[in-house]
């Protein structure tokens, strides 16, 4: 694809940060559309083709959690990377609770911007190449073509980031795989050590799997990592 055809939205109040981001991202060669508040970047949304959002947390008019939670409930699957300050682990936690992807704090390190937009620009574009595959596993059911997940037959509404992590689970069920194995596949990156981006990912998608008796697919193998119970029905 061409790069220039990725469209990335830059939603931010502050002018600076909101240029000198672009900058750099122009600088691969991505297209940037901009916004001051969550109401332009909702109204950007609706009316372009937006590939990813970079989107502020603390904004006038509609804030970034606003954002998230209107994007998410329209079923909209397109990455969302929140900016934060470093000390705002709250902001953090609930934007990933809410349906971020990923989070990059304040004040930033550009190359570690960058890097994290590829990375959910190859996970993101690689949904769309997946071929027609549907796995189950006990009463989970996954349909890779429609993006749907159905647990005992009730769908389960997963965020980008969510149903990655158990597309890697539901094609290799019983195989352990490390923190660092999972978050380099779910987010073509490095391991970040420390990070809690992937622990928060885990949790949310455990709490979402629930379901009657089947309420532990995704079993922690202590000093190992994780795995996905195989549950023959």
């Amino acid at each position: 694809m061409d790069i220039s055809a990725i469209n990335i939205l830059i939603c931010e109040d502050e002018d600076d940060i909101r240029q000198l981001l672009k900058i750099h991202i122009e600088n691969q060669g991505f297209t940037v559309f901009e916004s001051r508040n969550g109401l332009e970047a909702i109204e950007m949304i609706n009316n372009n083709k937006i590939n990813l959002l970079l989107l502020d947390v603390m904004m006038p008019i509609k804030n970034g959690f606003e954002v998230i939670k209107e994007l998410r409930r329209a079923h909209n699957l397109i990455p969302i990377i929140i900016l934060t300050a470093r000390s705002e682990d709250d902001n953090k936690i609930l934007g990933l609770d809410l349906g971020a992807d990923d989070y990059i704090c304040k004040p930033f390190n550009y190359r570690e911007v960058i890097s994290r937009v590829k990375a959910q620009l190859r996970r993101y574009f690689s949904f769309n190449s997946t071929e027609n595959k549907i796995y189950k596993n006990g009463k989970l059911k996954m349909d890779m073509n429609n993006f749907e997940v159905y647990n005992d037959g009730r769908l389960i509404s997963l965020n980008p980031q969510e149903f990655k992590l158990l597309e890697i689970f539901m094609a290799n069920p019983g195989r352990v795989f490390t923190k660092e194995q999972l978050y380099e596949k779910a987010w073509n990156s490095d391991y970040i050590k420390d990070d809690n981006t992937l622990m928060v990912h885990i949790s949310r998608l455990r709490d979402k799997l629930q379901c009657g008796e089947d309420k532990n697919y995704i079993q922690t193998i202590r000093g190992l990592g994780y795995r996905m119970v195989k549950i023959e029905k």
